[in-house]
């Protein structure tokens, strides 16, 4: 279930960016507002349907017909090329999908407790599967040279519909009447984990979250259209034929960067991980700005390491961090926050504004990327320094 789940993302978040710019002549703000709708969608679609899942209908089965409908719309949307509607199609995709990545983890998390496994132990293991079923995906559109073709989203929904299929057929996961009928509408939505906006220091990581969320979509949008743009200069290179096996990198270097978290943070604490995460966005944008796919490639292959170090020690550090600063009664509330400012309200801020970035440097239809991408390194550094300043909060360390 996990493989299918992220092979499903997989088969397009990364080299939909591409599709777009080459395949439908969508502008830098017209892709990066597509790549957006997935922050939208993570702004509340995760607890309206976790309410359902919770109070009313088995959690697999609101699984399995969030996955047909969200299947159904990336069908629709290989066959328009009007921005209005491709957009409206990409939006029902995201409100659909992505509340599945919770629901995935609470059937997971339902089905081994009850079979009497220790969940600590027993999800990891099936957990990086799903990074696995990413990297697949990835390979398997470029391999078939989909990269720039509506088969990626064939793919993905065709994923989808088996994955959605094959949920009624494990264990159930009903509803905990007794429990959560009790809560309040408020406090389902994770509403009262804004609490925590009160203390100074909580507030400013919560903004963090939500400027460094942004970040993450920056690649997710333009990796794919900056590679494609050498097709001029460098046809035959390795990025230019195989982007998506390139910018899979990435992928592979978390599941390495997450062995190395229990080190780095008993060693350095998680207000210094944090930081290390940021100055690794920063490596992360310049590495791309100064590499090229040709004789420059070790460059952008570097980019893809860091990336790792970008993504999860922030990611893992973070949720660490709300775990040690809220209250046991509101813990998954506040994981929920955590997630709308990085996912939701990032990744709006994220989408939007890398694609104004992206068609401020376009000049007749010529980006000058390493315009764009020094811009990008040049926002993650004012971060890192900002964050160094003004973030001092003495109840996370770690030792």
């Amino acid at each position: 279930m996990n493989f299918l789940q992220f092979f499903v993302w997989g088969s397009w978040l990364i080299s939909l960016g591409g599709y777009m710019s080459t395949q439908l002549g969508f502008s830098g703000l017209q892709i990066g507002s597509v790549y957006s709708t997935m922050g939208i969608a993570s702004v509340f679609m995760p607890g309206l349907l976790g309410i359902v899942a919770d109070r009313w209908i088995n959690a697999e089965r609101v699984f399995a017909v969030s996955h047909f409908i969200s299947a159904g719309a990336l069908i629709a949307a290989t066959r328009v090329t009007d921005f209005q509607m491709f957009y409206s199609l990409m939006l029902v995709n995201s409100l659909f999908y992505m509340p599945t990545l919770a629901l995935s983890n609470s059937v997971c998390y339902n089905v081994l407790t009850r079979k009497g496994y220790d969940v600590v132990k027993a999800f990891p293991p099936i957990r990086v599967w799903g990074t696995v079923g990413f990297i697949v995906a990835m390979w398997t559109v470029d391999f078939m040279g989909w990269t720039k073709s509506t088969f990626q989203l064939y793919q993905a929904a065709g994923a989808g519909i088996f994955l959605g299929c094959y949920a009624f057929t494990v264990p159930p996961s009903p509803p905990f009447l007794d429990e959560t009928r009790k809560k309040s509408l408020a406090s389902s939505l994770g509403l009262d984990a804004f609490v925590l906006f009160k203390h100074r220091d909580t507030a400013l990581f919560f903004i963090f979250s939500l400027l460094l969320g942004a970040a993450l979509q920056i690649t997710n949008a333009f990796g794919g259209p900056f590679l494609d743009d050498f097709k001029t200069t460098y046809p035959d290179s390795f990025g230019v034929q195989h982007p998506n096996l390139l910018l899979s990198i990435s992928q592979i270097s978390e599941t390495f960067f997450i062995l190395l978290i229990p080190f780095f943070l008993t060693r350095f604490g998680i207000r210094n991980v944090i930081l290390f995460s940021i100055f690794a966005w920063v490596l992360r944008f310049a590495l791309f700005g100064l590499g090229n796919p040709d004789d420059k490639l070790y460059l952008l292959i570097l980019s893809m390491i860091i990336y790792g170090m970008a993504f999860d020690f922030f990611n893992i550090s973070g949720s660490l961090y709300v775990e040690k600063v809220a209250e046991p009664k509101i813990r998954s509330s506040a994981q929920g926050v955590f997630m709308i400012m990085t996912n939701g309200f990032g990744a709006i801020v994220g989408g939007y504004g890398s694609g104004w970035v992206v068609d401020h440097f376009t000049t007749e239809g010529i980006r000058d990327w390493p315009s764009i991408w020094f811009t990008f390194s040049g926002y993650a550094l004012a971060l890192a320094v900002l964050f160094l300043l003004v973030f001092r909060d003495k109840r996370i360390a770690v030792r």
